[in-house]
């Protein structure tokens, strides 16, 4: 444990995972392109928020983003932090 905190302030990088496709989601990227789904949404991502919203139960609004960066926008709204 000492040896790698030692080493995460020699390196700071936060390694992340590389992508992979496999399975269904080449399948499910080629449909999106082949049925014009890129964006804003489509029948999957609407398929992820209702399975999603079912599994935490009653009451529990769902909304994919594009990002972590506009879930976090979006929380910091919904909290009411401002500037200051």
């Amino acid at each position: 444990m000492l040896k790698r905190a030692k080493n995460m302030r020699t390196n700071p990088k936060i390694w992340l995972s590389s992508p992979h496709m496999g399975g269904k989601e080449q399948e499910y990227v080629n449909e999106a392109f082949e049925t014009n789904w890129i964006a804003p949404l489509g029948p999957n991502v609407n398929g992820f928020e209702t399975d999603i919203a079912g599994f935490l139960g009653e009451g529990i609004h769902v909304s994919a983003l594009s990002s972590g960066t506009a879930a976090i926008h979006l929380a910091l709204i919904i909290l009411g932090v401002q500037a200051g």
